[in-house]
């Protein structure tokens, strides 16, 4: 009897083991390596506060620029405690030939950005010039002298003045190789100087640029 109530009590002792597994089977997440809460709430803050960063402006300019102005150059005699003198006269011209190079930078990326957008203008009156020379075949043979084609074609002329286009059309001027093409030389006793007789074909130019001479009939003082 004694023999069967030992067996009864060793059959009643519970069973435990221990989970040596590496990863939880529940999380997934390898044991022992749990980001602790602080590390997981810095995560959250820099989760948060990467949509603001995204929309930070991305001009290396202007970031430059407010970094440079809110820098004051220290004045001679201020000396940081632990740097001589020297070091900090040193220190001093070092941000004054960087905020000069700054400002030469920026001054000539400025004058870049503007040559880009008059070339731009350029390109486009220049494209444009076909079209008005029709415009103007059209005005001479009588095309263009009501409805709303010649509407159009005045629109369209007062918009590109607007960019800056000038026709070099003007007769009775003195001749000037630099915006006119001379195809006929005629002699005249009406001319002291060589001057245009007539447009042969309209030039243009934006502002002091010549997009294209005008072909003219020079008359020149007779002999």
């Amino acid at each position: 009897m004694a023999n069967h109530g030992n067996e009864h009590e060793h059959e009643s002792e519970p069973v435990s083991f221990r989970d040596n597994r590496k990863i939880d089977p529940e999380t997934g997440k390898v044991r022992g390596q749990e980001a602790p809460a602080d590390a997981e709430a810095a995560d959250e803050a820099a989760a948060a506060e990467a949509p603001a960063a995204e929309g930070v402006d991305g001009d290396a300019l202007s970031q430059a620029e407010a970094i440079l102005n809110s820098t004051d150059v220290p004045a001679g005699e201020s000396v940081a405690q632990g740097v001589d003198s020297e070091q900090a006269a040193e220190l001093r011209n070092d941000l004054l030939r960087l905020q000069a190079e700054y400002v030469n930078y920026r001054k000539r990326v400025e004058r870049d950005r503007a040559v880009a957008g008059q070339m731009a203008i350029v390109g486009v009156l220049n494209s444009l010039l076909p079209v008005l020379d029709d415009i103007d075949a059209a005005r001479q043979h009588g095309d263009l002298e009501d409805g709303p084609f010649a509407a159009i074609a005045t629109k369209l002329e007062n918009v590109l003045k607007v960019y800056g286009l000038e026709p070099i059309s003007e007769t009775d001027v003195e001749f000037d190789p630099n915006v006119h093409e001379a195809l006929m030389q005629q002699q005249s006793a009406d001319v002291q100087v060589d001057s245009v007789s007539q447009i042969l074909r309209t030039g243009y130019k934006a502002g002091e640029r010549v997009l294209r001479a005008a072909q003219v009939i020079v008359a020149v003082p007779a002999e």
